[in-house]
């Protein structure tokens, strides 16, 4: 029963700072009101920074863009590559909160090697015979609606007729703050992880008070609470309680040390699969210490969270092939750092 207890603030702790990291990231996208789109036209040096930048941005937002703007033409074929290999998807929240300076280690490596296999990839379509995305530049670009915040006028209005769905948001929020103030989650003294935490949702509390209706109901609440937040919980929870449970019943140290090339292969496959989730197993493995660096890294490469689900709509041709460009070039490094001892 220990054991579930405490796997379970740990869960809990990782999907508040997946969660309010996520609604920090939308929240700035939309303030941008989408100036990327300007910014992606150019060379393609630009296309492979910009496509690589995005991706290593920590959840699926950068690759959703990343895929808007290669429907439409504005990002060659080894751009796209480049983005999704950058890509951790929402599983780099996670991994920020178990291990952040290796994650950020992990991030600048992936944004380095997304530009360097961009341009490798699109080197090679010509002698591959391969043309990309030829049915795929039919969408249209949609603007966003203007977030308009900070006007106290519609504060108050936000206060008086609240809506069920921000009252939740809002009892949510101010109920964890309460459990990082009281020690309840998280450290048990005042660190520098337990101020990152009273801080960040204290801001989260912020943006849900003073965020348009339309904002929150489509974005915050729908998109990111009802659609994300039980799968985080689920599969954080899930993968720290197989690791703890096979650490201490199923021996499972000695026979991942004795495997690690098929741990390595198997990790590159599952990453195959276009869903956050899968990957977390892997990731806490890393943080038990099971596992090196090269395995995380040939998984990472590999898996892009949902990145690819859009793209999958528009063209399948594509998404098999980037899938397969990311598989042999993951696989590929993961196998070369295995072989050196990293």
């Amino acid at each position: 029963m220990e054991i579930v207890v405490h796997n379970l603030k740990q869960a809990i702790t990782i999907t508040l700072f997946v969660f309010v990291m996520m609604m920090f990231i939308d929240y700035l996208n939309v303030l941008t009101k989408g100036s990327m789109n300007k910014a992606i036209r150019g060379n393609l040096f630009r296309q492979y920074v910009i496509a690589s930048f995005l991706g290593a941005t920590p959840g699926c937002l950068g690759a959703f863009m990343n895929v808007s703007f290669y429907v439409h033409g504005l990002l060659s074929f080894g751009a796209i590559v480049g983005g999704m290999i950058a890509t951790s998807g929402d599983e780099a929240f996670v991994m920020l909160a178990m291990f952040p300076k290796e994650a950020l280690l992990l991030f600048s490596i992936l944004f380095i090697l997304g530009i360097v296999s961009a341009f490798v990839v699109d080197k090679l379509l010509p002698l591959l015979r391969i043309t990309p995305c030829e049915e795929c530049r039919l969408s249209e670009l949609h603007a966003q609606k203007e977030c308009r915040c900070l006007h106290s006028r519609e504060v108050i209005e936000h206060l008086k007729e609240m809506s069920l769905s921000r009252f939740l948001l809002l009892v949510f929020l101010i109920g964890a703050l309460y459990c990082f103030v009281t020690g309840v989650l998280g450290p048990e003294g005042w660190n520098w992880k337990r101020v990152t935490f009273v801080a960040i949702l204290s801001l989260a509390n912020f943006i849900v008070l003073t965020v348009p209706d339309h904002y929150l109901e489509e974005h915050l609440w729908r998109h990111i609470a009802k659609k994300h937040l039980w799968r985080i919980f689920l599969w954080s929870f899930g993968a720290l309680l197989v690791v703890e449970v096979g650490l201490k019943f199923w021996n499972l140290e000695p026979f991942i040390r004795a495997h690690l090339f098929w741990v390595l292969l198997i990790a590159s496959l599952v990453a195959i699969i276009p869903e956050s989730g899968p990957h977390l197993i892997f990731v806490t493995m890393f943080a038990k210490g099971l596992i090196p660096f090269s395995v995380l890294l040939a998984s990472s490469i590999v898996q892009d969270g949902h990145g690819m689900l859009p793209l999958l709509s528009y063209t399948i041709k594509d998404s098999l092939l980037i899938k397969l460009f990311n598989f042999l070039i993951g696989l590929g490094i993961g196998f070369i750092l295995y072989k050196i001892g990293l």
